[in-house]
């Protein structure tokens, strides 16, 4: 497999390999996930019972209320935060999550390198939060394009 190769907008420095989690329609914000363990449980969300802990998070925005940021900024300080942030399009809760977190966070794509189509979860990805470069180095096992697995 070629690796693709996806450039947005650097907003916190660093650089980070993970794992994808790929939310295609982001997470709730207030009791979307367990800020204790990142669990994601949310009511029919395709990734209920899966953690944000360590994983590279994969989201087009925020979803719901303003408590998102908090609820994200509250699973990082329990550990159970994610690894690093890729953000098709950056909004408010979004940026303040990505500067409480400290993750690596790149966001702002161009039409055409939707993250959350481009990326699977399971995929290894490289992530340059300076740069904004992010880059799918693997595939995962049996991931599809969108999140699904």
């Amino acid at each position: 497999m070629d690796a693709i190769t996806m450039r947005g907008r650097g907003v916190v420095a660093g650089v980070v390999e993970g794992e994808a989690l790929v939310c295609p329609n982001s997470i709730q914000g207030w009791g979307g996930i367990d800020p204790a363990t990142g669990v994601i449980k949310e009511h029919g969300h395709v990734n209920r019972g899966l953690s944000i802990k360590g994983k590279i998070l994969v989201m087009p925005g925020s979803r719901g209320s303003n408590g998102w940021s908090c609820y994200f900024g509250a699973a990082g300080v329990a550990g159970a935060g994610p690894l690093a942030m890729i953000i098709t399009r950056i909004d408010s809760s979004t940026g303040v999550a990505a500067a409480v977190l400290q993750v690596p966070t790149v966001v702002d794509f161009k039409p055409g390198e939707d993250p959350c189509v481009l990326i699977a979860t399971g995929d290894r990805v490289h992530v340059d939060g300076e740069t904004g470069v992010v880059e799918v180095v693997g595939m995962g096992a049996f991931a599809e394009p969108g999140g699904a697995t």
